[in-house]
């Protein structure tokens, strides 16, 4: 049963709050990040990437860089920027985005949990991605970022939660998104008790977004054990930062692939390989697909509807991770047609979050094309579900990368988890 605890959370005071919480720091790249701190000195994304403080020729992982996050961190929270909230608590965290709100608790999950399965995952991390944020958090000491966690609704919880909704949040803040964010901090000890009570009758709770995030703080976890090995357990890094989320009340976007070229095919024949795979139906109009088992396609300046042939549906029915679209089209047509054999490393293939539109998308085609010379494709994927996210981690397998796109993004710098060295 899953270890959820309350905990006292240095954050943003309220008249700075706005100003403070900043996207993940994996959504920029370098030049990104840059320019989303120019004129925003109190964005959060100055300590999260701290090599914006820098040149930007610079080593980013220089020891420098990380010292410069854990400077910028204990001056922000002596000049006033940031508050220590004293006695340990639960945070609900709302989010609404288009009309439609998820609400979440923000509170600590154990490292012990993350080692024993039962907080599940679903993708696999890749170790010099895992490297930036171990220093970082090391360095910090303190977990600045959460890890965005799923578990099967229990009405208890939802409850208790919605109780905590009618009082006067810390922070009400809609950003220049038009995402809008909501805090409350729930402290009264029963409701604490009731609420800790009702986590620990939950099986299981799952990775949904932060895979990287989560192995990094649980690294930490593990060298700091190795630091006092006389540990009981109740130490501060032994738990991780995490919003916690009811299945039922997540939504997941697709998230699609960009190819740069057709692996020496022709758009026709590329079209002719496809028909072995898909029903192929050319649109009058692009649309992304309505439902599982079919894929949108934007190739040479055309728009195609696919849907996977019924016996190559057959082939992979029963299979968590093999009947999952994103797979089935990495292994019927991206690594035997266009030759793109492991997607986390391939220069050739790009992933792009459903949060950009279908013209956004063709663009990308349009210039790379323009660029090389050569056709490429863009293939529009309909969204895995929660359901089959749970089913892959339940079998303790593992899906393919860049399978699963949530949205609304939680806020960096809104709650803080300080750990001791």
């Amino acid at each position: 049963m899953a270890c959820v605890l309350p905990f006292a959370a240095l954050r943003p005071a309220a008249s700075l709050a706005g100003e403070v919480a900043a996207l993940p720091y994996d959504v920029y790249d370098a030049a990104g990040a840059r320019a989303a701190v120019a004129g925003h000195p109190h964005s959060f994304l100055n300590i999260d990437r701290p090599e914006t403080q820098f040149e930007p020729d610079h080593d980013m992982y220089a020891p420098d860089v990380y010292e410069k996050a854990a400077g910028m961190l204990a001056d922000w929270e002596r000049e006033g920027v940031f508050v220590q909230d004293e006695a340990p608590a639960y945070y609900v965290y709302e989010l609404t985005m288009d009309g439609r709100t998820q609400t979440g608790i923000a509170a600590l999950s154990s490292v012990d949990d993350y080692l024993s399965g039962v907080c599940k995952k679903h993708e696999n991390t890749v170790t010099a991605k895992e490297a930036d944020r171990i220093r970082h958090v090391d360095v910090c000491s303190a977990q600045t970022g959460p890890i965005f966690l799923a578990y099967r609704r229990r009405a208890e919880i939802s409850e208790l939660t919605e109780a905590a909704k009618e009082a006067e949040p810390l922070y009400d803040i809609t950003f220049e998104d038009g995402i809008r964010h909501r805090l409350w901090r729930v402290d009264e000890p029963d409701t604490v008790a009731a609420l800790r009570e009702a986590f620990a009758d939950v099986p299981a709770t799952y990775i949904a977004d932060g895979h990287h995030r989560a192995a990094s703080a649980v690294k930490v976890s593990l060298a700091r054990r190795e630091e006092h090995p006389d540990y009981d357990g109740t130490e501060e890094f032994n738990y991780f930062l995490s919003v916690l989320f009811p299945d039922n009340e997540l939504m997941i976007m697709d998230y699609n692939r960009v190819v740069r070229d057709l692996n020496g095919l022709t758009p026709v024949q590329f079209r002719a390989k496809l028909s072995e795979v898909f029903y192929v139906t050319e649109l009058v109009r692009p649309e992304k697909p309505s439902r599982k088992n079919n894929i949108g396609l934007y190739l040479d300046g055309r728009w195609y509807a696919l849907t996977f042939r019924t016996d190559i549906v057959e082939v992979h029915r029963g299979q968590p991770v093999g009947s999952l679209d994103v797979s089935m089209l990495q292994e019927e047509v991206l690594e035997p047609v266009l030759g793109i054999k492991d997607p986390r490393t391939d220069a050739r293939i790009r992933f792009v979050g459903g949060i950009h539109g279908l013209t956004e998308v063709k663009a990308m085609v349009d210039e790379t094309q323009a660029g090389t010379g050569l056709p490429g494709c863009a293939f529009f994927m309909f969204p895995t579900s929660i359901r089959e996210l749970f089913a892959v981690a339940d079998a303790g397998l593992l899906m393919p990368p860049k399978s699963t796109w949530f949205e609304p993004k939680l806020r960096s710098g809104f709650l803080i988890h300080k750990i001791e060295k």
